[in-house]
């Protein structure tokens, strides 16, 4: 089985209501992805940049599309998101475009890409294809989250984390991002494509 496919069937039904729905073991809540999205796109702001199109990539229950389309409304913003899942179950329940991002990417670029906790469950290769298809659609800043190896033997909490995820190493993901990529620290990133500049001390 590929590891595609692998992926694909284990984000089922029950797989969401562990991880995301279960107020007892999920991973994060609406509260927690709030701070979250208003630091980002705070530093999105500081840094001189505008956010007209969102791409997010293994999106969930969508908790970001939901504060994206509350700030926007509140703030009277028009921005394109796209949500993507390549799971079914997600797809169906959540309103999703189901794509698979080893493999998929439009002809669009977008000022900010998210893609929380998707690479860990990409074998290598997938990861990649992967990596490379999000800088191809980026013309602006990546969120990226992926627990590497020393995340999953000394921070991550066993109790609300998927320990199955694939252990890779911090260098083995930052060899392949920053071929495309400005490191900012805190998850954040900025494609080398993009017009803005920063000072030395900015960049991770």
């Amino acid at each position: 089985m590929s590891g595609t496919q692998e992926s694909a069937e284990r984000f089922d039904e029950a797989y969401y209501q562990r991880y995301y729905e279960s107020k007892e073991t999920r991973v994060y809540g609406k509260e927690s992805i709030a701070h979250l999205a208003r630091g980002v796109t705070g530093m999105i702001a500081w840094y001189g940049g505008t956010l007209r199109s969102i791409l997010d990539v293994g999106a969930g229950t969508g908790l970001w599309r939901d504060w994206f389309a509350a700030h926007a409304s509140a703030n009277k913003k028009a921005i394109r998101y796209l949500s993507t899942e390549i799971s079914e179950h997600a797809c169906k329940k959540y309103g999703h475009k189901r794509c698979d991002i080893s493999i998929w990417r439009t002809r669009e670029q977008f000022d900010l890409i998210i893609c929380q906790g998707v690479l860990p469950y990409l074998d290598d290769d997938g990861a990649t294809r992967a990596i490379e298809n999000i800088a191809a659609m980026s013309r602006g800043f990546l969120y990226l989250e992926a627990v590497t190896k020393r995340d999953l033997e000394e921070v991550c909490d066993r109790d609300f984390t998927d320990t199955t995820q694939r252990a890779r190493s911090a260098r083995w993901y930052r060899t392949r991002l920053d071929r495309h990529f400005t490191p900012l620290g805190c998850g954040l990133y900025y494609s080398k494509k993009g017009p803005l500049t920063f000072y030395e001390l900015e960049k991770a």
